[in-house]
């Protein structure tokens, strides 16, 4: 049964550090703007006497803001993912872009310099297409890492008894993570 209070422990901590870690990532890197991925991140640790279940959860645009994401036919960053087809102006991505927009205040101006009121699905439509295409340097959402390193950083640091226990390995472990997410 101590064997089972260990474990327990090992991967309470684990799992703790990840997502400290993580949300530590997400504020440093800027990436925190409506605080919705930071609160979103959260684990659900179980163990049994042979097996244990350790599940990362995240909303779904994490897997991507971590990874980062291609531009359309274009392979710019180190990812699996690519943006499959041009933004449409209602598309979820265009909305989340719009969001974002406003909550940094970033506005259209005239023809006079003068700033325009609301507009935002515009602006989002605007960036969105912008990511998605790769028309500006930053093309693509390049990898941020901000829970691939901790989570690798922590993995070292699980005891060599529980990593040899249940054979784990960073890699296998780390991608049956993310998929889960993405379902």
């Amino acid at each position: 049964m101590s064997d089972l209070k260990n474990t327990q422990e090992a991967l309470n901590k684990f799992a703790k550090y990840v997502i400290k870690q993580s949300r530590s990532n997400l504020t440093r890197q800027g990436k925190n703007t409506t605080s919705s991925l930071y609160n979103s991140l959260d684990t659900d640790v179980k163990v049994s006497p042979n097996s244990f279940s350790l599940a990362f959860m995240m909303d779904k645009y994490g897997v991507f803001q971590d990874k980062g994401v291609n531009p359309i036919g274009k392979k710019v960053h180190n990812t699996e993912f690519q943006f499959k087809h041009f933004p449409s102006l209602n598309g979820k991505f265009a909305q989340s872009m719009a969001k974002w927009a406003k909550a940094k205040n970033i506005r259209l101006r005239d023809e006079k310099g003068r700033f325009k009121k609301g507009n935002y699905k515009t602006i989002g439509y605007i960036l969105a297409r912008s990511v998605a295409t790769g028309t500006n340097k930053n093309q693509g959402i390049k990898p941020s890492l901000f829970f691939t390193k901790p989570f690798n950083k922590a993995f070292e640091n699980l005891p060599d008894d529980l990593v040899k226990a249940f054979a784990l390995d960073v890699d296998n472990l780390l991608d049956f993570t993310t998929k889960n997410i993405l379902k």
